[in-house]
């Protein structure tokens, strides 16, 4: 009798113990983070997603106090990077790259291994900048060169996309300017640029901060950008309103996002630093060289956002006529 006295008190020991551990933040929460944190990249190196990943996770490292370390895995337009985070611990130490492709994937393909709303607890954005129209430095010296070009030959130009947010703005750029041509695509921004330089692609619709330094260099030729502003870093390329093709405007955000149920506490401390980190005159400077704005959204304004987004790519995909696959 009295061994289970004994065994019922330390029961409700332990049960108690339990109770108030999930009442209030663990003991890892509260000294958060006490590894390194892995920040998957789903696309390959040398595009946006992996330079602003590098730059913000190399100074929240610092920060810190832990090593953030960049983990490129690109493929499946993107899906392969995100589902690993989908399925990791929620435990704020594997963490996603997320862009304006996260929310486009969904129009496209039928399948997705998880879901973009419930599978994700979003930390903050921290920055957004315009597309970009380069072609090879021999295709054409203008977007009406290039748009003449295009009508002449139905189906003679190749973009090179990467899948995910450069296939949607590519189908949108070959909609409004009204052309046939392949959309061949590749496992990131940089690979595709490439063979725009050696004359495989005709052209791509990239960001910024993939291109730039391909464009300052002459190995692809800047037409326009895609805004109706000029982008501070390309002040000599026209915007595509001044060039010809006004219809036509497309920026890329940039987001982290953590695994769905990962501890409040960790999220706000994230969102916290990131929003200090673009408050950094040495931010605002490195985002110029790119174009790039800093944003910073709240946890719940980016919670609101993504379905709003969702839809608006739904109906990109439908005009474009893109077909699920």
């Amino acid at each position: 009798m009295k061994s289970n006295l004994v065994i019922t008190a330390i029961s409700v020991l332990a049960f108690t113990t339990c109770a108030q551990a999930a009442q209030r933040p663990d003991a890892d929460t509260a000294s958060y983070p006490t590894r390194p944190i892995r920040i998957i990249v789903p696309q390959a190196p040398g595009g946006s997603n992996d330079i602003m990943a590098r730059y913000v996770g190399g100074v929240l490292s610092e920060r810190l106090g832990k090593q953030v370390v960049v983990d490129n895995r690109p493929g499946a337009d993107g899906m392969i990077g995100t589902d690993i985070v989908a399925k990791a611990a929620p435990d704020g130490y594997t963490m996603l790259m997320a862009s304006t492709a996260f929310t486009m994937n969904p129009a496209v393909i039928s399948k997705l291994p998880y879901d973009p709303l419930k599978n994700f607890d979003f930390v903050a954005t921290f920055g957004k900048a315009p597309v970009v129209i380069t072609v090879g430095p021999s295709v054409a010296g203008s977007l009406k060169d290039l748009l003449t070009l295009a009508r002449s030959k139905p189906g003679y130009i190749t973009m090179a996309s990467a899948g995910g947010f450069m296939h949607f703005v590519s189908a949108m750029f070959r909609s409004h300017a009204g052309f046939t041509g392949e959309i061949a695509l590749y496992k990131g921004g940089a690979p595709a640029l490439i063979d725009v330089m050696s004359g495989q692609a005709h052209m791509a619709v990239a960001t910024i901060p993939t291109a730039n330094a391909s464009i300052r260099s002459g190995k692809v030729k800047a037409l326009a950008v895609g805004a109706t502003k000029r982008a501070p870093s390309l002040p000599d390329v026209p915007t595509t309103v001044e060039a010809g093709l006004p219809s036509y405007q497309a920026d890329i955000w940039w987001a982290w996002a953590a695994t769905g149920g990962t501890p409040k506490p960790i999220v706000d401390k994230l969102n916290k630093e990131i929003g200090a980190i673009l408050a950094m005159p040495e931010t605002t400077k490195r985002f110029a060289v790119d174009s790039a704005e800093a944003w910073i959204q709240s946890p719940a304004e980016i919670r609101k956002m993504i379905p709003a987004d969702l839809a608006k790519w739904a109906k990109v995909a439908q005009d474009a006529k893109m077909e699920k696959h």
